[in-house]
């Protein structure tokens, strides 16, 4: 049987998430694609911390961001791409750190893997100006990997932290966060114009009607313990890998004390 295993996780800094067990719970996802979000590192640093894990063989792909300490987008895989992109020709997304891009084979044909991570935003500040400039340039991007991938016969999917909630059965506390960047009818309609018939939603397409599964919690107050979540990251893919997706699973902690980030890894697999 063909398989394939994604697993995407925003580690809020890879050096923290190694120290609480973060990464040995990556090594033993039996993923074939690790993507992973705000890694927060330079080359050497996340190289450092590789080298110390089950992980240590695997070909990275990364992009840090231009400010110590900040954003920072990879791709980890088994098998050694074919090309790695972390500049395509648009200013917003160009060595960011907040998007990468490698080609492999898969099962299935060639495959384009991305590593996303967008801003958090600020409503009605320059942060959420960032933000939709980003999105607008992301919407660009989209359309030229679809276009690509059909004239290749291929695929894409995309993994990543889109800090953006679709609808109210994606955050618990919805009606109090009508106002807030992460669910603004603005930020919305993206994700409203993505997942039609260009791309597939795989968390929400797998995970059931909802409310939930979240993947991301607050580090304060009970927000953990009491479910109050936002399910904000994705996996998303061009409707014929879709096709072959089998599982969506949010890697939720049993408990707040077993926790390595903020969010909980998404794991989805593929078959035929």
């Amino acid at each position: 049987m063909a398989a394939l295993s994604v697993v995407t996780a925003n580690v809020n800094g890879v050096r923290a998430a190694a120290r609480r067990g973060g990464l040995t719970w990556l090594a033993q996802s039996k993923a074939d694609v690790i993507c992973l979000q705000e890694v927060r590192a330079t080359h050497p640093q996340l190289h450092e911390v590789l080298v110390e894990t089950d992980l240590a063989g695997w070909h990275v792909a990364h992009s840090p961001a231009p400010q110590l300490g900040r954003a920072g987008v990879a791709v980890l895989t088994q098998e050694q791409p074919a090309a790695i992109r972390d500049a395509v020709g648009i200013d917003e997304l160009d060595r960011t750190g907040r998007w990468v891009e490698v080609d492999i084979t898969s099962p299935w044909g060639p495959l384009t893997v991305v590593s996303a991570y967008i801003h958090s935003g600020e409503a009605e500040t320059p942060k959420q100006d960032e933000k939709y400039a980003f999105l607008a340039a992301m919407d660009r991007r989209l359309k030229a990997l679809r276009a690509r991938a059909t004239r290749a016969k291929g695929h894409v999917v995309v993994c990543g932290d889109f800090n953006i909630a679709h609808h109210n059965v994606d955050i618990k506390n919805w009606k109090g966060n009508l106002k807030s960047a992460g669910f603004l009818p603005e930020e919305r309609v993206y994700l409203d114009r993505w997942f039609g018939k260009d791309w597939v939603d795989l968390g929400r397409a797998l995970g059931g009607d909802g409310p939930g599964p979240y993947t991301w919690w607050s580090w304060r107050g009970k927000a953990f313990d009491t479910d109050a979540g936002w399910r904000i990251d994705y996996v998303i893919a061009t409707p014929g890998l879709a096709a072959h997706a089998a599982t969506a699973v949010v890697g939720r902690a049993s408990s707040y004390d077993e926790r390595w980030s903020d969010h909980a890894p998404l794991s989805v697999n593929f078959r035929s």
